[in-house]
């Protein structure tokens, strides 16, 4: 019988990577840990109802939307991330888009070309729900 296993990176399970010479072009569905070192062209988005974390490394880059529970962000972003429970800008983050938050780090260095919008826990029922919220939104200046 196969076992299932997974690696870690940084600490955290990893279950699927993409690896620095991968290109992905398409949507992407997953649960559990996601690696992603290459570039994805297209949505990436947890699964319903699963826990799902997204760990986009320093020369990663994702173009579309982000929809993934746990975020952190060390390449580059661009469209909005939707980060239903947390989200990490690590120093080399560069995001196009509106981040979309539960709880937000935000390290020096991090670049945000967007929007902040802070998901209430009413908020953030309706969002697991599938509905759509309305949020409080907090504009930035860029920076770098």
């Amino acid at each position: 019988m196969l076992k299932k296993k997974s690696s870690f990176h940084d600490g955290q399970s990893v279950d699927t990577l993409i690896g620095a010479d991968v290109v992905l072009r398409g949507d992407l569905q997953f649960s559990g840990g996601l690696v992603v070192e290459g570039h994805i062209h297209g949505r990436v988005f947890a699964a319903p109802g699963q826990q799902a974390m997204l760990t986009l490394c320093e020369n990663g880059f994702i173009e579309g939307v982000v929809d993934v529970p746990v975020v952190t962000i060390n390449g580059r972003v661009d469209g909005d991330v939707h980060a239903t429970e947390r989200v990490e800008l690590a120093p080399k983050a560069r995001v196009s888009g509106n981040v979309h938050y539960q709880v937000v780090e935000m390290r020096a260095g991090a670049v945000l070309i967007g929007n902040l919008v802070h998901l209430s826990s009413a908020e953030q029922s309706e969002a697991d729900a599938g509905g759509v919220a309305e949020a409080q939104v907090f504009p930035l200046a860029a920076n770098g």
